[in-house]
């Protein structure tokens, strides 16, 4: 497929987006440290103190959780509890020595009930030791960019050498939502498995519309710690509070806040015909382009989004179905916001011409005759062969 790749034989087009959604003052919440983000695009919608280091308490198991699932993703496992998980402080699941649960009972028992046992369990069932696991937990920190944050055990309890920020907690709860399994436990109100029933701590599942859970967490020192998540028309929003002491009412106006304000403004669908190409060396004169990923972004009042399509002026024959035509980039501010290629929407067979000159070859000769039929054109062409 010839695409004619000089600079000057493609087309840019520009685009130009509005939003008319209102920016509403942003609320006064009590937290020391603050981030409200959009889930999808990273975009933090609002933030106070957002990378001060602070003790993070049990949202820390988000952290144990997503290490355990990726390192062990079979949650049908058997553990054995050992003796030195049952000695946790604080909350627990009163793990007995010797009892055996799947490891999907543990991650539950962790993120809804917030056993510090069943971190301790976790932990030392998926990495053989408690230590060993911490380190992946902190090698799993730097790998989501989360520069401002050390981790010293799996469940968060206080200790000078484990602090996080509002910040980085953020983009953990991101990688969170994104793994289907944590995603659900999350969103679990109440269960029941194995002889045990757990009850999500988490009272925005019942109170706030939307809400599709997170993890909340607190120690004397720490004070309330509390990461919410909800999805409204599509969108996905997560807060997170360190040191609260009005969490719950916080979040909710938080959360109100972000949908209403910055809501998500899609500005190509996945499968979007954009473009319609010339097409040389067949019968067929285009052939469509389409977007292969959708393209979405939170955008407020006054905000303006600009699309740059570049697509080559035509092309020619053959064309495979699916290949790469091009591309297109939505910046706001200068800033790239969102990209996608460009795919060709059909096949196109150099062929169909050659096989196809006959008959423009007979329709030429037919037109060219002022008297007879075409049934006398093929006789005297039959007769000439």
């Amino acid at each position: 497929m010839k695409c004619g790749l000089r600079i000057c034989a493609f087309i840019l087009c520009l685009f130009m987006f509005f939003s008319s959604s209102a920016l509403a003052a942003a609320p006064n919440n009590s937290a020391v440290s603050t981030v409200l983000i959009d889930c999808d695009s990273g975009r933090i919608l609002y933030e106070k103190n957002p990378n001060e280091k602070r003790l993070i308490a049990s949202i820390t198991k988000l952290m144990t959780a997503l290490v355990a699932v990726e390192s062990q993703p079979d949650l049908t496992q058997k553990v054995t509890i050992k003796q030195e998980w049952t000695r946790a402080e604080g909350s627990s699941l009163y793990l007995r020595e010797g009892e055996t649960l799947s490891l999907e009972t543990l991650l539950y028992g962790l993120l809804l009930h917030s056993g510090n046992d069943a971190a301790l369990a976790t932990a030392g069932f998926c990495a053989d030791d408690v230590d060993t696991f911490v380190e992946w937990m902190n090698q799993r920190a730097s790998d989501l960019g989360m520069t401002h944050t050390h981790f010293q055990n799996p469940n968060g309890l206080n200790h000078e050498e484990h602090y996080s920020t509002a910040e980085d907690m953020a983009k953990l709860a991101i990688a969170c939502m994104k793994n289907e399994k944590i995603a659900k436990i999350v969103a679990t109100k109440s269960i029941s498995l194995e002889g045990r029933t757990f009850t999500n701590h988490n009272k925005l599942l019942w109170q706030y519309e939307g809400c599709v859970g997170m993890k909340t967490g607190y120690t004397q020192m720490a004070g309330r710690t509390l990461i919410s998540s909800a999805k409204r028309n599509g969108q996905t929003l997560i807060v997170v509070t360190l040191c609260d002491p009005d969490d719950w009412k916080d979040h909710k106006n938080l959360l109100d806040y972000g949908f209403e304000s910055y809501p998500q403004h899609t500005f190509f669908q996945k499968g979007y015909e954009i473009a319609q190409i010339p097409v040389e060396g067949s019968l067929l004169h285009s052939v469509a382009v389409y977007v292969n990923e959708e393209i979405s972004y939170p955008l407020t009042q006054g905000e303006q989004g600009k699309a740059s399509i570049l697509l080559p002026e035509k092309v020619t024959a053959p064309v495979k179905e699916g290949s790469i035509a091009g591309q297109v980039t939505v910046t706001l501010d200068d800033k790239v916001i969102g990209e996608s290629y460009l795919r060709y929407g059909a096949s196109i067979e150099r062929n169909a011409v050659a096989a196809n000159q006959g008959i423009r070859r007979m329709l030429d000769l037919f037109r060219s005759r002022e008297t007879g039929s075409i049934t006398e054109v093929l006789l005297e062409k039959e007769s000439k062969n």
